[in-house]
């Protein structure tokens, strides 16, 4: 039995860790470190993230009993821990019980399990689908007495909906709310995520820690970004972006409640450096977590391979990137020298692999069958066929992923090659469209992300920057073409896809009624080539896979 007196002071330390989705074992070896680190700063309690011992999400792991026991001796393991006369935690777990599979976490002191409480509010939209392999917490939660403070512990979705979990703990009487969060980031997410927060603060009247977990998961990316509101309404501490900490706070009890007096403050960075900040994290994540020691990509000459390069480079850093430039009859000396000149800006490996027999040979094969047809996009893709070939045997032979480069708008509108230049493992510019991969890379140009092992300067050279981009599979071709200009083709893309826009709301905005229904149709009939690309990272609100799940036959279209 808990003797303690009610203390006025109390030191919470907050873990923004990066968990391996699966990796219980490593998970639980993170959470016994950092315990450790918080109980040498002097912490009484240690809040972790959601699901911090299975890894979020861990989608339908959930499903198999031996994944569950695994969790749960895990929790009993590190409970255990606590009879050291250290700090507490609060942990989240998956925790099998009658009434089912729940999101949950337990809370631990003394060397027990003193309580455990379970998710309400299971989402069920966008990258989240929690409803089919959970089970919501039968009872709405009470506070939890730990050493005589009434801590509410709502769930991450548990302060975004409206089913009331927070002022059901408030009016049980629960003096704080620490929040256990698998927060994705997407851009100003921060800002979201403040404003959720500030409003249950409002409504409760109590302060509210948000801790968020940290990492790339297969598209997803969480951002850390820890932070807490006081009752009256003020940031109280501001843990960083994109970096693992524990980071120990001082929260003090006086007459209007608990009050934080000491914290991190640390600023959040703008959209730009965000957004790469986001990409350079879920491509290293996606390689190291998945064991690759090295990566490959071809180096065109054009922005989409230059920014993934600098991402690469930044990300894995030079030796483990190698590029490659393949040539053909229509590769222009512009081309030739730009890919040069970026692979030696960024210290990487460059090789040229021209490719005109290879292309010739799959022509020659094919003459008989391609006997009184004229030439056109058949043979366009055999060049970009023949690259993704090449690029899948180098990674076969030397074991390395390749990093595919397609942006949003080319996805959007299938202006990519299958079996082509969308072979490979991973794309880190996915989730980007055209304009803001331009963006990124004048941003890169000027600034070295905190964490990044490329250099400093001019890592994408001006000219690549400057020239119309090319494909570069005919003579004189350029993207618009065929294409809108990408600032016109890009905000059409962002009402349909982002914001769901009817035609006649994006004529509205000054765009031709005959772009945007053709701009519509090639986004439906690109969607069998996006059910077949890599993942990416998610940086927009609805990014292709996990947000928008659109049918691959529909014969639906908008004729305003």
């Amino acid at each position: 039995m808990n003797t303690r007196s009610a203390p006025d002071t109390l030191r919470i330390a907050i873990a923004q860790l990066n968990p391996i989705v699966g990796d219980i074992a490593g998970n639980l070896v993170k959470a016994r470190e950092a315990r450790a680190d918080a109980a040498a700063q002097g912490a009484d309690l240690v809040l972790f993230t959601e699901l911090f011992l299975a890894g979020y999400p861990p989608e339908d792991l959930v499903l198999k009993p031996s994944f569950l026991s695994a969790c749960e001796k895990a929790a009993g393991d590190i409970a255990a821990d606590t009879a050291d006369g250290g700090p507490g935690i609060i942990i989240g777990t998956p925790l099998k019980r009658k009434s089912g599979v729940h999101n949950a976490v337990i809370v631990a002191d003394n060397g027990k399990i003193i309580a455990e409480r379970f998710k309400i509010d299971l989402p069920n939209y966008g990258e989240f689908d929690e409803k089919r392999v959970f089970q919501a917490g039968p009872d709405m939660p009470g506070p939890v007495n730990f050493r005589g403070v009434r801590i509410g512990i709502p769930i991450c979705e548990d302060i975004w909906g409206e089913l009331g979990v927070c002022e059901t703990l408030a009016e049980s009487g629960a003096e704080i709310l620490l929040v256990p969060n698998g927060s994705p980031y997407y851009r100003r997410k921060v800002d979201v995520r403040q404003q959720v927060v500030i409003r249950q603060v409002i409504e409760t009247g109590l302060p509210m820690i948000y801790a968020n977990q940290l990492g790339g998961q297969d598209e997803l990316i969480f951002d850390g970004a820890s932070f807490a509101i006081n009752a009256d309404k003020t940031l109280s501490f501001q843990m960083s972006q994109f970096e693992d900490s524990v980071s120990v706070t001082t929260w003090r009890r006086g007459e209007s409640g608990w009050t934080c007096t000491e914290g991190p403050m640390s600023k959040i960075p703008e959209s730009e450096e965000a957004d790469y900040r986001a990409c350079m994290l879920g491509l290293r994540d996606y390689v190291n977590k998945n064991g690759f020691k090295n990566v490959v990509l071809g180096l065109s000459g054009g922005i989409d391979s230059a920014i993934c390069t600098a991402l690469a480079v930044d990300a894995l850093g030079e030796e483990r990137v190698r590029t490659v430039m393949m040539p053909y009859r229509y590769t222009s000396d512009d081309s030739l020298k730009d890919a040069k000149d970026c692979a030696r800006a960024l210290g990487c490996r460059y090789d040229i692999v021209p490719i005109h027999e290879p292309v010739e040979g799959f022509s020659h094969a094919l003459a008989e069958l391609f006997e009184g047809t004229a030439e056109g996009v058949t043979e366009e893709n055999l060049q970009s066929r023949t690259r993704g070939t090449i690029l899948m045997a180098l990674s076969n032979k030397f074991g390395s992923m390749v990093v595919t480069t397609g942006n949003k708008s080319e996805m959007s509108v299938g202006y990519a090659t299958l079996y082509g230049d969308m072979n490979g493992g991973f794309n880190p510019i996915k989730d980007l469209y055209k304009m803001q991969v331009y963006a990124l890379s004048r941003w890169r140009n000027d600034q070295v992300p905190p964490g990044a092992l490329g250099p400093s300067g001019e890592v994408i050279p001006k000219n690549i920057i400057d020239k119309a981009p090319s494909a570069e599979l005919r003579p004189n071709q350029t993207d618009q073409d065929s294409l809108p200009p990408y600032p016109v083709l890009d905000d059409i893309l962002e009402c349909l896809v982002e914001n769901e826009m009817s035609v006649e709301d994006i004529v509205a905005r000054g765009h031709e009624r005959a772009t945007v229904t053709r701009i519509e149709h090639l986004l439906y009939i690109a969607e069998y080539k996006r059910r077949q690309a890599a993942p990416g990272v998610k940086i927009t609100r609805k990014n292709f896979g996990r947000d928008r799940r659109y049918p691959i036959t529909n014969r639906f279209r908008d004729r305003g």
